[in-house]
């Protein structure tokens, strides 16, 4: 009798590992992906945002929205300022539409209209400010930065409280 019940437990004991492993398999790949590895799978380093982004949407057609806590500062070669939302259009090795990004420069700050990674064997980034594009190392954005509290940046907030006449840019130095 005993003999007879074992075989029948060792299946029933297989049978239940193997109606479970499934659902393990199933829950680990439904894991919604990082803002970083999204910038990854997209040819782009993953320290382009800062440390600690957990709030974003991503959509099919490759708009996303990042919300940060507060607004902060985070230094590469340069300074780059983040508001509290971020937000572009992701293609590959590309973010277009960019709106939260600033960066200094000769202690002004422009906004970052584009940001692209043209070859990555060349190991540079490119930083679009409307008028101009600055190249810097690939490897500085590699891991993301710790970002320090800050306000808006004040050429910025100028800018933001005293609108240009008839929407017009104001004129940027070259850098």
């Amino acid at each position: 009798m005993i003999l007879e019940q074992f075989p029948l437990s060792i299946f029933l004991l297989t049978l239940f590992v193997f109606s479970i492993q499934p659902h393990f398999c199933l829950s680990a790949s439904q894991e919604s992906p990082t803002i970083y590895q999204i910038l990854k799978s997209n040819g782009l380093p993953m320290g382009l945002f800062p440390k600690g982004v957990t709030n974003f949407s991503f959509d099919d057609s490759g708009r996303f929205q990042v919300y940060l806590d507060q607004a902060c500062n985070a230094k590469f070669e340069d300074e780059l300022h983040y508001d509290r939302n971020v937000s572009g259009n992701l293609t590959f090795g590309q973010i277009g539409e960019l709106k939260g990004i600033s960066a200094k420069d000769l202690f002004l700050w422009f906004s970052v209209k584009e940001i692209w990674v043209d070859v990555p064997s060349s190991g540079l980034i490119y930083f679009d400010v409307g008028v101009v594009s600055k190249q810097f190392s690939l490897s500085s954005f590699e891991t993301p930065r710790d970002c320090l509290a800050s306000p808006v940046p004040k050429i910025l907030s100028r800018k933001l409280e005293h609108d240009e006449p008839n929407n017009q840019e104001p004129s940027r130095e070259v850098l």
